[in-house]
């Protein structure tokens, strides 16, 4: 990243609309080698079509090339409260690729199938991209608190012998292991980056489970800055 990228991520209108991570792309986007599943060679890429799993892998090397592959963050210990501070290379983060059978299936239009064990019935769903990442902020708004079948209708694309009318209704009678099973099915076929961490409370010993941060301020220099002022002023005489 460079200076002028520090707009982008002071924008609130992109904010707003999402489009904060679709502009920081574009902008350090320098040459396509390999297009892998797309369809773009020597164009610039349309980042709106890149499966979220590549986007965000992406986006974690822009911010490890920029600054190092360190990242430091901090998090409350559950148990205790006590404040945990925390390091990750984020280069050494476990990535799942996109599978063969995926990325063939990707390519022939984005659907893929289950069956739902409790329910018998084959579903058809697409993987999500950078433009599904931008609606699906607002689908959250629109329906807090009937968010899980709200994601679900919009993954699911068909469902065997349910009219499109009642797909809505079908998914919010579904077993929770059957949504479980859903939601299972669509990270096997998905590629990704693992970003949960395993964190060790200093004060109580507590190990626990934590998500990666990620906003705005994961691309800033933050604790990094902070700890490289702290060094000069215990360095400087008095």
């Amino acid at each position: 990243m460079k200076v002028r990228e520090e707009r982008v991520l002071a924008d609130r209108k992109l904010a707003r609309i999402g489009g904060q991570l679709d502009e920081l792309l574009n902008s350090c986007w320098e040459e396509t080698i390999d297009p892998g599943p797309y369809n773009f060679r020597d164009t610039p890429i349309d980042w709106a079509t890149v499966l979220q799993g590549d986007r965000f892998f992406a986006l974690l090397m822009i911010r490890a090339l920029t600054y190092g592959p360190q990242y430091a963050f901090g998090v409350s210990c559950r148990n205790c409260r006590a404040r945990i501070e925390w390091e990750v290379d984020l280069t050494k983060l476990p990535v799942r690729p996109l599978s063969p059978e995926s990325r063939a299936a990707f390519i022939a239009g984005n659907r893929f199938e289950a069956t739902l064990p409790d329910a018998g019935k084959r579903v058809g769903f697409k993987l999500l991209t950078g433009d599904d990442e931008r609606k699906l902020p607002a689908l959250q708004r629109a329906a807090p608190d009937r968010l899980l079948s709200a994601v679900l209708a919009y993954r699911v694309l068909d469902i065997e012998g349910v009219d499109p009318k009642d797909k809505r209704a079908f998914l919010e009678d579904l077993t929770l292991r059957d949504a479980d099973f859903l939601v299972d099915e669509f990270d096997r076929f998905d590629c990704g980056v693992d970003t949960t961490i395993e964190v060790e409370c200093p004060e109580c010993r507590e190990v626990q489970d934590v998500e990666l941060p990620f906003d705005s301020a994961f691309f800033l220099p933050g604790k990094e800055r902070t700890a490289r002022r702290k060094a000069r002023s215990t360095s400087s005489p008095t």
